[in-house]
Formats: C-alpha cells, sequence, structure tokens
C-alpha cells in the first residue's frame, strides 16, 4: 500500500448503530438543509395545482367544527360555558395536529423506502420532517382560532383573560408533537412486517378522538374520568382549551400533565429503540 493510501481521508464515513440509544443528533442537524427541503415538498406539494391552495389548512377544521356543531351540540353542550363552536375548533386544532404527526410519522419507513434504499441521510430526518411541516399548518390553524376568539370576545359570545398559564402552550404543543412523533415511529417500524396496522391506524385514530375530550369535556364521574385520562392527550387538551377558553371549558390538571409528560418521554425513548433496531435491516423486510 502507497503512502498515499494511507493518508487517504473520506468526507464521509457511514457506519451502523454501535447502540440502541445512539442518536446523532449533530449529524441530523448537519443534514438541516435536508429537512428543510423535505419540510417544502410536504407542504407545496400536498397543494400544488389546487385552486384553494392554503387555504385548506384553515378549511379543513372550519368545515368538521361546522359538521360537528350540527350533529354534537345539543348532545354535549350542556357542561361547557361559552361558545360550543369555539370549543370543538380548538379541539380539532389540537387533535389534528397530532393525528397528523402521528399518521404520516407512521409511514415513514414505507413511503421513502425508495429514497432510503439509494442515498444515504440520517433516517430520522424524515419523521421530523413530518412533524416540522405539520407544525407550520398548526400555525395557520392556530392564528385562524385566536382571530376566532378575537371576533367572539369582542361579541361577548367567550371571555378571555390573558395569564401566565399561556405561557404553557409552547410545552403543550412540543407535547402534542413529541407524543405523535414517538408513538409513529413506533408503528412505522411494525409495519415494515405487518402491513395490516397502516388500516388499524387510521382507524384508531378517528376513534380515539371520539374518546378524547375534543367535542366534549371530561366526564366528572370518578370511574369514566380515571379511563377517559389514561389517555394522554386528554390532559393536554384540557389544558389547552383551559388557557384560551376557560375554566368553562377545559381543567389545569397538574398531575394529569405530569403523567402526559411522564408518558411521552418514555414513548420517544422506546420510539427511539425501535427505530435504531429496525433501521438497520428494514429494506429486507419492505
Amino acid at each position: 500500500m502507497t503512502q498515499n493510501q494511507n493518508e487517504e481521508k473520506w468526507d464521509l464515513v457511514v457506519k451502523p448503530q454501535t447502540s440502541l440509544f445512539d442518536v446523532n443528533f449533530k449529524e441530523v442537524w448537519k443534514y438541516r438543509d435536508l429537512l428543510f427541503l423535505f419540510v417544502k415538498r410536504d407542504i407545496v406539494a400536498v397543494y400544488k395545482q389546487t385552486i384553494l391552495g392554503p387555504i385548506w389548512f384553515i378549511l379543513q377544521p372550519l368545515l368538521q367544527t361546522i359538521i360537528f356543531n350540527f350533529a354534537f351540540s345539543n348532545a354535549f353542550s350542556g357542561n361547557i360555558k361559552g361558545s360550543y363552536f369555539l370549543f370543538t375548533f380548538c379541539g380539532l386544532t389540537c387533535w389534528n395536529y397530532f393525528a397528523e404527526c402521528l399518521n404520516n410519522t407512521s409511514n415513514t419507513f414505507i413511503a421513502n423506502s425508495n429514497i432510503f434504499g439509494k442515498v444515504y441521510f440520517p433516517r430520522l430526518i424524515s419523521p421530523l420532517s413530518i412533524v416540522v411541516s405539520s407544525v407550520i399548518k398548526f400555525m395557520i390553524q392556530f392564528v385562524f382560532f385566536i382571530s376566532l376568539l378575537i371576533y367572539f370576545v369582542s361579541t361577548g359570545k367567550s371571555s378571555f383573560e390573558i395569564s401566565l398559564y399561556s405561557l404553557l402552550v409552547p410545552v403543550l404543543i412540543l407535547l402534542m408533537a413529541l407524543l405523535g412523533l414517538s408513538i409513529g415511529i413506533i408503528i412505522s417500524s411494525l409495519t415494515t412486517k405487518y402491513r395490516d396496522l397502516r388500516f388499524l391506524i387510521a382507524f384508531g385514530v378517528q376513534l380515539l378522538m371520539f374518546l378524547s375530550p375534543v367535542l366534549m369535556r371530561v366526564s366528572s364521574k370518578p370511574d369514566t374520568h380515571f379511563w377517559q385520562m389514561l389517555n394522554p392527550m386528554s390532559s393536554i387538551l384540557e389544558a389547552f382549551k383551559f388557557v384560551f377558553l376557560g375554566a368553562g371549558a377545559g381543567t389545569l390538571s397538574w398531575v394529569g400533565l405530569l403523567y402526559s409528560t411522564v408518558f411521552t418521554i418514555i414513548s420517544f425513548f422506546v420510539s427511539v429503540v425501535v427505530f435504531n433496531k429496525v433501521e438497520k435491516s428494514f429494506m429486507d423486510t419492505v
């Protein structure tokens, strides 16, 4: 071997994961330009060649709110103080963000198998891009919700007071994103072998919405309340509504938020372990 060959240096050395908890965040940051390109693709490609374009970001939850108000307002609005329309729109905005993170992330390996098999980049970039693109859609819907809230407050149909609890909003958004990302990655890792999970999760997320405090408040009955609060999204949704719509529409439970936070952190670590394990061999099963 010549001296030049001994001194040869590589710009990039691709090595397998040596630990199930090994996540190279420095490498993910290095590929941040690719992350932004994926985010742009996710947003532009969906609404390209559509008449309304990004207006669908607002129109979708708005139409859902109108339909659900027509169908469920008489049944669920009795124990809610204030506007049931705002209550429903707030719940749907939060739930749609969580559901989109979960549903799209759960299809990561299958949807990107062609790219994964040809080009190297940190595989975590793909699910992270879904969360970032989803939060952009969420922020557009959130701004529209604030506009609705201002209108309802100005007409006396609702009330709102700025308080220190508003500082919880970024934390609640982060919890929703991380929870959807974690569960989605776990399901995505399983769908490489069991494709039926894709259909199950799509149905399961819709069903779980009706079991969560999206269209109604958490039950005050002890037995029912306990089972509803086992859902980690329940405390997050209740806290979000409490911040913007008051105690008549939501409840701030520090114990519930602690449970949701612990559940989310554990789910994240489990998803990292499963992701690193499946990443090594998923091309053989996809």
